[in-house]
């Protein structure tokens, strides 16, 4: 009888403790989409200025805060466009914050960025400011055209990095490095400097004229 009680007894105190764990509350950890006003799936958007259109937005999610006027993107692809409406360049990013407010798209996380010719652009994190049609930033880059490579912190560029100013220069490789001077297609080349012409004898009989 004792040996009996002693069983019910254990079996009654493995199942008390079998209930409390399973009743045991599980905390919940808020996410994006549950504050978020709207949630958006394949989100696509035109970005204008004056009525021009100066990029395509796409993003695998939005989430819209705000009223509706700041969206969190998730795994994002800007295409920009140039005058003529032909496609010139796309920027991909893990990340990005669109503010529709103030009009600029930011990218964060593995920013690569190609312009049609090539050139090839990545970053931590970028601007895309439509009021100005540039392409911002203050933090690290690198900038590879062919065998080219530009290292650097803080830029400043159309879409087409067709030209870009650079606000410190770490360190360039290549043959020559192209550093465009802002005026779009006059670049200027950066690399050993041109030996000077070496000076002309003055013709016989004539007086040497001083400098």
């Amino acid at each position: 009888m004792r040996r009996s009680l002693f069983a019910s007894l254990a079996l009654l105190s493995v199942l008390a403790a079998c209930k409390e764990t399973s009743t045991a509350t599980v905390s919940k950890v808020a996410t994006t989409a549950d504050s978020a006003d709207q949630v958006m799936f394949k989100m696509r958007t035109i970005l204008t200025d004056r009525g021009v259109q100066r990029a395509e937005l796409q993003a695998d999610t939005g989430y819209f805060f705000d009223e509706n006027t700041r969206a969190e993107l998730r795994i994002v692809t800007t295409t920009f466009f140039n005058k003529d409406g032909a496609s010139d360049g796309v920027l991909t990013a893990r990340r990005g914050t669109y503010n529709m407010r103030a009009n600029v798209m930011e990218a964060r996380e593995n920013v690569v960025i190609i312009g049609a010719d090539g050139r090839k652009l990545t970053s931590p994190m970028v601007r895309f400011e439509q009021f100005r049609n540039l392409i911002v930033s203050d933090s690290p880059f690198v900038l590879l055209e062919g065998e080219r490579r530009l290292e650097g912190v803080g830029f400043e560029s159309d879409p087409q990095m067709l030209s870009v100013k650079i606000k410190k220069l770490s360190r360039g490789t290549g043959a020559s490095i192209m550093l465009p001077t802002g005026v779009r297609g006059e670049p200027a080349v950066r690399g050993e400097p041109p030996a000077e012409p070496a000076p002309v004898p003055p013709a016989p009989g004539a007086s040497k004229v001083k400098p």
